[in-house]
């Protein structure tokens, strides 16, 4: 399924007019940018949510807006499934009632989405008969998933859709977006100020400051050597690398990414080996070594090649990211590094360095099966634990 997304849109806010021009069939997209950038005016404006809006937009050949002939439809007949940050769940209804709301919003395309594949995806068989108010945060963020998905969406909206979760809880429920992308293949639209997770999730991702694009592209480029070029600090810079964990010895996880490519991840007592995990790893906690790289107490010392080298001023201090293939030269990293230490190692494009990083600077992004079944109660803020926990 194609998005086919058309925009020429712009949506009054209180401090400046978001405008997005978009053009693209990719079906995982994704809007970046800090807060208050206009993300979330963009999804409400998709959704029918802003009257506001004007310009057009159009997907998979239908024009939902031109305001220009008139011509606007109302939420109910754009279906949209969305995800707001709130989640907005019927707290006194249990979980089957909330998925019953979204099946009728679906009307006649109620069988483009099977129930009980939903279920299945999102592992909510056991919780249908449980009332919302006893629900974990992680689960409150599948249930919310789910109602979006029975309501047979021809595209989805996610604001923020791990935000309001702590870190041991996004492990958990990212991989459910995953499988949603790549098992029900709607096309999906997510929001988020996490760089991460937007690698993660989604193939194209335009970027918003002060509801202006500044930059579009897949998350590798924007988020590698491309990061600093459009003013982004360390932060900015990061890697995303997806393997299989091999073993676990001393509270260090094996992770395969590819043939001849391994990393040493610390483990917190939540992986198993056969479980597919992705790994965030940021720029800056990259070392780059010429020579073996011996007796470090670092973990990872990966045998590496400079592709490239990308510099520009980021506030008062100059920085570069080295790009650097590693394994069979198929897979990026990206380091962050001073101009000083850059000239100091006579970095050039063809030289052969070793990519040094501790195993602690590997944070856990997703984790699919094996994770741990019991989710934290009180994984969400505001929420608060349940009183037999």
């Amino acid at each position: 399924m194609s998005v086919g997304l058309r925009l020429a849109l712009r949506v009054p806010c209180d401090r400046f007019v978001v405008g997005l021009d978009w053009e693209t069939e990719e079906t995982a997209l994704g809007l970046f940018g800090p807060s208050g950038a206009g993300k979330t005016s963009v999804l409400e404006a998709l959704a029918g949510l802003r009257p506001a809006a004007e310009g057009r937009i159009e997907v998979a050949g239908e024009t939902w807006l031109d305001s220009a002939r008139g011509l606007s439809l109302r939420p109910e007949a754009r279906g949209v499934g969305y995800v707001p940050q709130d989640l907005l769940l019927f707290p006194h209804r249990d979980v089957l009632a909330n998925l019953r709301v979204g099946r009728r919003r679906a009307g006649r395309s109620a069988d483009r989405v099977e129930f009980d594949h939903v279920l299945d995806v999102l592992e909510l068989g056991p919780l249908v008969a449980r009332d919302v108010a006893t629900l974990s945060g992680g689960e409150r963020q599948r249930v919310a998933l789910g109602r979006a998905l029975c309501s047979a969406p021809g595209l989805l909206l996610f604001d923020e859709p791990v935000g309001s979760l702590d870190q041991r809880l996004r492990r958990r429920i990212l991989p459910y977006l995953l499988r949603i992308r790549r098992e029900l293949g709607i096309p999906t639209l997510y929001v988020s100020h996490d760089a991460a997770e937007m690698t993660l999730l989604a193939a194209e991702i335009s970027v918003l400051d002060a509801g202006r694009c500044v930059s579009r592209g897949a998350g590798e480029a924007l988020f590698g050597g491309e990061a600093l070029r459009r003013g982004g600090g360390s932060e900015a810079v990061v890697n995303v690398l997806e393997g299989e964990v091999e073993r676990i010895a001393e509270s260090l996880a094996t992770v395969v990414v590819a043939p001849g490519l391994e990393l040493a991840v610390a483990d917190d007592g939540g992986l198993a080996p056969g479980q597919r995990v992705a790994i965030e790893l940021r720029g800056a906690d990259i070392l780059l070594a010429l020579g073996d790289a011996a007796k470090l107490s670092a973990q990872n010392a990966l045998a590496a090649t400079v592709v490239r080298l990308d510099s520009a001023e980021r506030g008062e201090h100059p920085g570069v990211v080295v790009t650097c293939a590693v394994g069979d030269g198929g897979h990026r990293l990206a380091a962050l590094l001073t101009r000083r230490a850059v000239q100091e190692l006579a970095l050039a494009a063809g030289c052969r360095v070793r990519a040094v990083f501790k195993a602690q600077a590997c944070r856990l992004l997703a984790a699919t099966a094996g994770a741990p079944a019991v989710e934290a109660r009180d994984g969400v803020r505001g929420v608060q634990p349940r009183a037999d926990c």
